[in-house]
């Protein structure tokens, strides 16, 4: 079972807008120094919205390729088209992906019927195993309880990435499915009591910046050390709020170029970073010991 964090990979572009092929490895490859657990590629974090379809396929295959087994792929390959979302699936299975994440569909509004026929149908589809991902801050419709445990029945839903930031939401979860259902948290703000009260990991977007203290502290927490992981936890809460302040990804693409390690370059509709912001991040960079380049 994947656990710990996953992080979700932003994606790099060049001074062209095309995708930095160059960059992506060198994220990955630091990744992989630095312990993360796991990877997603074309989540919210890597922009799929704004990525065409042959760059999706492309950009998957290729962090497949860099990655080389050295740690876990998922694909983000959700929409709000069933047959869409069916379609790309199918279309980078045979990448080397370790499995996909699917967001509950967009802007159609689904009830939890329709939810839970979207998703039925592409576990169909597939042979690789699927995470959910429940945000509904950016969807609108939510994954409910009740939809989650009939999906989990499904053999080729292994996980749900839950971003309601409700430890109550985890419970009501927990109470349903089987105790191998992969429980992991998509908001980095509560994810130390999401693994403390029986989560298996974090989707994060604060592991961009910081991998090596996200990773740290998700085994911490999960072998009960709290104390330790509180104080990781407690450390990066300035990182966590400074790229929240405006939408995601547009402050951790800000914050990683200042790393050194991507171009600041984001697609319409996102923008840059506001300068209002910049010293908040700086100050929180440098408290969670990140070495800045420019």
């Amino acid at each position: 079972m994947l656990k710990g964090s996953l992080v979700a990979l932003v994606t790099p572009f060049d001074q062209s807008n095309r995708v930095d092929f160059a960059s992506l490895k060198r994220l990955i490859d630091l990744h992989v120094a630095e312990g993360s657990d796991g990877l997603v590629i074309a989540g919210t974090t890597g922009e799929s919205a704004t990525l065409e379809t042959s760059e999706h396929i492309e950009l998957v295959n290729r962090a497949v390729e860099f990655a080389a087994g050295r740690l876990p792929i998922l694909a983000g390959t959700g929409s709000n088209s069933t047959a869409q979302t069916i379609e790309l699936s199918v279309t980078v299975r045979d990448s080397g992906i370790d499995g996909y994440l699917v967001v509950v569909p967009y802007y159609n509004k689904p009830t939890q019927e329709g939810i839970y026929r979207h998703f039925s149908a592409i576990a169909d589809a597939v042979e690789k195993p699927i995470m959910l991902y429940n945000v509904p801050g950016r969807t609108v419709a939510d994954l409910l309880p009740d939809t989650v445990a009939r999906l989990a029945r499904h053999g080729n839903i292994f996980a749900i990435k839950e971003a309601t930031g409700d430890i109550g939401r985890l419970r009501d979860i927990q109470a349903l499915v089987d105790d191998d259902f992969g429980l992991f948290s998509g908001d980095d703000f509560t994810a130390l009591s999401f693994i403390e009260q029986g989560g298996h990991g974090v989707v994060t977007v604060s592991g961009n910046v910081v991998p090596g203290k996200m990773a740290v502290l998700c085994r911490l927490a999960a072998a009960g050390r709290h104390d330790e992981a509180k104080a990781i936890d407690d450390n990066l809460q300035p990182l966590n709020a400074a790229l929240f302040v405006e939408s995601n990804p547009i402050p951790v693409k800000w914050a990683v170029n200042r790393m050194g390690l991507i171009p600041a370059n984001i697609r319409l509709p996102l923008t840059e970073y506001s300068a209002v912001y910049h010293e908040q991040m700086l100050s929180a960079m440098s408290g969670a010991g990140v070495e800045l380049v420019n």
